[in-house]
């Protein structure tokens, strides 16, 4: 038996048709740059999250990057973020001419939000909340540090501190999260722009790179436009100079069409999370992912910690299952972050678990019998 990390063809054939009607169209009106494949998967995923404006990017590495440079972030400036996600989220903040500053983890995998005040300085400007494996951040939280540090929320996801005036933005990053929900209120609606990712893999996944942003803030959603489009929002009108990161319409098309599944595949992709949960409970050495109370978790991701990691990853493989490691390394750890000059007392907890985590088969189309097969193959381990 063969149980892959995810079975992408599974979910293509379970809705075939449907896409392949989607791309005939797409190539038949020649609708490759905008157009009104974009236009509709813009408009329906800002109603989706009942948000003013949604802009369709290239990646979510992009998403971010853009965000951050409109927002006026950039030299000299400092941006907080988690010590455990891609490293998309803390290189584009070096793109964008500013210095990550990295937070450590909770026991939920998410930045720690109790530790906010130690790392705010007068130049830090933005916090980035990973909504790491598929469950929301605790936002709420993170509004109270913040208060216990000075800053008041001004408007939607910007704070500003009551005697300094210094303002720090927060740009949520969804990459792995979509309409995952914190006390009945989605996350991406929390900051003053949000990042998605539709990489393949994620739960709402295109057939190549795309990402997007969401944002209430109209001005802020224009120069987003703007920037992503070489910095013109109508052709040879460049205003600005900006990049090339368009949602291409193949990629919206094949979105349009997954968009109306999406919410029934992350409630069977937590049916499958409580399945597995509930079959390894009491395992000795393996703790299965805690879910915070009042939330909707989407799990994008299945990540368990476990002692023996790699000796189990390598027996699974053997018996025929596919498993990954979200991520190996923690960021601050990285060649790329060593002018940092970070050590492992930094981040204890991040420290503790990272040659520990290990991700399990996770996709809607995992079937119970697959669950159980698996488990029993950790079990023997």
């Amino acid at each position: 038996m063969k149980i892959q990390f995810v079975d992408l063809k599974a979910q293509y054939n379970s809705i075939k048709d449907e896409i392949d009607n989607a791309i005939n169209n797409v190539i038949s009106e020649t609708a490759f740059i905008k157009g009104k494949y974009v236009e509709k998967f813009e408009n329906e995923f800002a109603e989706k999250y009942n948000v003013k404006n949604c802009i369709g990017v290239a990646n979510g590495t992009d998403a971010i990057y853009i965000v951050l440079k409109m927002l006026g972030i950039g030299s000299g400036d400092e941006v907080l973020t988690t010590a455990l996600s891609w490293i998309s989220t803390s290189e584009t903040i070096t793109q964008a001419g500013a210095k990550p500053v990295f937070v450590d983890i909770d026991e939920y995998f998410h930045l720690d939000m109790n530790k906010l005040c130690e790392k705010i300085t007068t130049k830090t400007k933005a916090i980035i909340p990973v909504h790491l494996y598929g469950q929301p951040c605790d936002m709420e939280t993170l509004t109270e540090q913040l208060a216990f540090c000075g800053f008041q929320q001004e408007e939607n996801g910007i704070y500003i501190h009551k005697n300094s005036g210094q303002k720090i933005y927060i740009i949520e990053d969804c990459a792995q999260a979509h309409f995952a929900e914190f006390k009945e209120k989605k996350v991406g609606t929390f900051g003053v722009a949000s990042t998605f990712s539709f990489y393949p893999g994620k739960n709402l996944g295109a057939y190549g790179d795309a990402g997007a942003i969401i944002t209430n803030d109209d001005g802020l959603a224009e120069k987003c436009r703007m920037y992503a489009n070489h910095g013109a929002l109508k052709k040879h009108n460049h205003l600005i100079e900006g990049i090339n990161s368009r949602l291409d319409g193949l990629q919206a098309a094949v979105l349009n069409v997954k968009l109306k599944y999406i919410d029934e595949w992350n409630r069977k992709r937590l049916q499958n999370a409580l399945m597995y949960n509930e079959l390894l409970k009491g395992l000795p050495n393996i703790k299965t992912p805690k879910i915070r109370e009042n939330v909707s978790h989407i799990f994008h991701i299945y990540c368990i910690v476990v002692e023996r990691r790699d000796e189990l990853k390598n027996y699974l493989s053997e018996n025929g299952i596919e498993t990954q490691i979200h991520y190996p390394t923690m960021l601050p750890f990285m060649p790329a972050y060593k002018y940092l000059n970070h050590n492992y007392e930094d981040f204890p907890r991040a420290y503790a678990i990272q040659d520990k985590i290990l991700s399990l088969p996770m996709y809607p189309e995992l079937s119970n019998e697959d669950i159980m097969f698996i488990v029993n193959v950790i079990t023997k381990f």
